[in-house]
């Protein structure tokens, strides 16, 4: 039985890069052995199991065979007898098929520190194709080392575009699809999981609502404003902004896509609250006091003042995107506490009933939005 640390942990090592997981391999055991040592079993499909102390997995080397389509179509064998490198070679990268043993020592069939040190994105071998979810996991690793000056092998690329031209696209799960997106987003270059996408004729099939955010100047433009501290439901919103803000019934679009695309309800929200609110927050001294505080109603960040925060600072992304100028989000926030003082039971008090009540409050906000 040997143990070996694989896969992002000793890439990201390697590249002097921030190990957040650690994967392991277990070579020349069986789950009978790792649940005897007190390793808990939790893998449906294929042996894996989690570390009693440290909740880190440890998967039984194992081969994989097509057997079906998507990313789920396969069988795997794990047994004792599988090798190191049989396990190594079924990874989709050279730079994710990497393996440190107990001493240190890197096994590197596959040539990956060449690659690492060439600043390139390879796939292992032709069964690459066989797996489509690859397509974005490469895109995903590409937005991920961009701004390190990795690029995609041309013969990736080309294996990218044949999986694109067949129907294994379409047999990925939205939630599969949402889960590398998301991830895409949050990097450092996001827009570059989008332009290898659209390079590899995936987009079409994955999402064609976000073609544009492969070549749109703005998307180029609001990437360098994203910091480290910008969180992904503020990206996507802004991102998303751009797609959908010129073409017929936005709202409508953006919520069948969201669905369609199965992101969490905040990234929807958040999304349809920008859509509606941008224009308005961007051009506020040509905007009338209905439309002002329709910014506040519809949104409901009276009743849900915690929603006024993401939006104004997505708001501001994108202002600075057109405008090449920020927000003054302190207005925004002064001006909701304002509105919030306003309370039916004061108005009741000052003697209003029935309809009446509600114009009085419609008037009074008004009357704060008009300054």
């Amino acid at each position: 039985m040997e143990i070996y640390l694989v896969g992002g942990a000793v890439r990201d090592q390697l590249l002097d890069y921030p190990v957040y997981d650690k994967d392991w391999v277990v070579v020349g055991s069986s789950p009978d052995e790792m649940i005897s040592l007190g390793y808990k079993p939790v893998g449906n499909d294929f042996p894996v199991f989690i570390h009693p102390e440290t909740g880190e997995e440890y998967a039984l080397a194992r081969t994989e065979r097509k057997s079906g389509k998507g990313y789920t179509g396969f069988q795997y064998h794990a047994s004792p007898d599988v090798t190191l490198e049989e396990d190594l070679s079924r990874r989709d990268l050279t730079i994710n098929a990497m393996a440190q043993s107990s001493n240190g020592h890197i096994v590197d069939p596959f040539d990956g520190q060449k690659d690492l040190e060439a600043r390139i994105l390879r796939h292992v071998s032709s069964a690459f194709s066989e797996d489509p979810l690859r397509v974005l996991r490469v895109a995903r690793f590409a937005a991920r080392y961009a701004h390190l000056g990795f690029s995609v092998a041309p013969e990736t690329l080309a294996l990218m575009q044949q999986i694109a031209a067949t129907d294994e696209l379409a047999h990925l799960t939205r939630e599969r699809i949402w889960a590398e997106t998301e991830r895409a987003i949050g990097e450092q270059s996001p827009l570059t999981f989008f332009r290898l996408l659209n390079q590899a004729d995936a987009t079409q099939t994955l999402f064609p609502e976000l073609l544009p955010l492969g070549k749109l100047n703005e998307a180029k433009q609001l990437e360098t404003h994203f910091t480290p501290d910008t969180t992904t439901t503020v990206r996507f919103a802004a991102l998303v902004y751009l797609c959908f803000a010129t073409i017929d019934n936005p709202a409508e679009q953006l919520t069948h896509f969201c669905q369609g695309l199965r992101c969490p309800n905040g990234f929807r929200d958040l999304s349809l609250q920008v859509l509606h609110s941008t224009d308005k927050l961007l051009n506020w001294a040509h905007t009338s006091a209905d439309e002002r505080l329709n910014v506040y109603l519809k949104s409901d960040l009276l009743r849900r003042p915690e929603r006024l925060s993401p939006l104004l600072e997505a708001c501001s992304l994108l202002a600075q995107t057109f405008k090449n100028k920020t927000l003054d989000t302190q207005f925004y926030v002064n001006l909701q506490t304002e509105l919030k003082t306003i309370q039916p039971a004061d108005i009741i008090q000052a003697g209003f009933k029935g309809a009446a009540i509600g114009e009085e409050i419609k008037r009074r906000q008004l009357a704060l939005c008009t300054t």
